[in-house]
């Protein structure tokens, strides 16, 4: 592979590229609406080059890498459709699959057989080119979802390029994918809004008897708000039923200290921090 156009240099994006140039003599060219962003990726070392003419920024690329909010994936399919071919690699960074598979089908009429969805497991609460960091997918999980019709070579160059970066790839489809990922990711972004919201509505002054545990608790309240608006709507219905799920939890500890239960709600910490500490044994 010897040229890459990302489109949408920001942490994770940026993070690819910085990542890439460190292992691999691949020219990266960076495509946006905003040039002083893309100047800044140029500056940091991320991208080779840039330009804000699709058919400039695509010309001759082995791979499009898509990296911005998964709700504008519509209009970039449509903008790259004519100016791509059949040997184009396509991928994404989202962290929603079955709502990126479902556009690309309306927009190309089927899922291009050249297109591998992948979701990386990775990232900061800050968000930007700024923040990019090329050891960030390092030892982490990058999850591809490519459907039954994608050929054997694209996937097995997006998965190269992956573990390049030190990553541990693992293949599955996209809605399982959806589901788990709305558990482990999507619930605590959820719960960490809400607490904030839930908190800040109870007076301004609460947030200065915060400890320390609390502010590892709300560190993804810190995550970019669109991105995450995004992934609401376009995982909706995985991430209210554990929304849902996760009330019933609540619940549960509601009887317990209404009912007395001191055993038993002592075993469901116990358990609790068992699974959590066993957990971080493997990470």
């Amino acid at each position: 592979m010897n040229k890459i156009c990302i489109i949408g240099v920001g942490l994770i994006g940026g993070s690819f590229a910085l990542g890439l140039k460190n292992t691999q003599k691949i020219k990266i060219v960076g495509f946006g609406r905003h040039e002083a962003h893309l100047q800044e990726a140029q500056r940091l070392g991320a991208i080779d080059t840039y330009s804000l003419d699709i058919v400039t920024a695509l010309s001759g690329v082995d791979l499009v890498l898509i990296a911005t909010p998964v709700n504008s994936f519509k209009n970039i399919f449509e903008m790259i459709k004519p100016h791509i071919n059949e040997q184009t690699i396509i991928s994404d960074v989202g962290s929603t699959k079955g709502s990126v598979i479902a556009t690309a089908k309306e927009v190309f009429g089927a899922m291009p057989e050249n297109f591998v969805p992948a979701h990386p497991i990775a990232g900061k609460e800050q968000s930007g080119v700024d923040a990019a960091d090329g050891a960030l997918f390092n030892n982490k999980l990058v999850i591809l979802t490519p459907t039954e019709n994608a050929n054997t070579r694209s996937v097995t160059q997006v998965r190269a390029l992956w573990e390049a970066l030190g990553a541990k790839v693992e293949i599955m489809d996209d809605k399982t994918h959806d589901d788990l990922l709305a558990m482990t990711s999507h619930l605590p972004h959820m719960l960490a809004f809400s607490l904030m919201d839930y908190l800040t509505g109870n007076g301004k002054n609460v947030l200065d008897y915060a400890a320390g545990g609390f502010k590892d608790f709300s560190r993804i309240a810190s995550s970019d708000a669109s991105m995450w608006r995004d992934i609401c709507f376009n995982n909706s219905s995985d991430i209210i039923k554990h929304i849902k799920g996760f009330q019933g939890s609540l619940d549960k500890i509601v009887d317990f200290i209404e009912e007395g239960k001191t055993q038993e709600i002592e075993q469901l910490f116990i358990d609790a921090k068992m699974a959590r500490d066993n957990w971080l044994k493997d990470k």
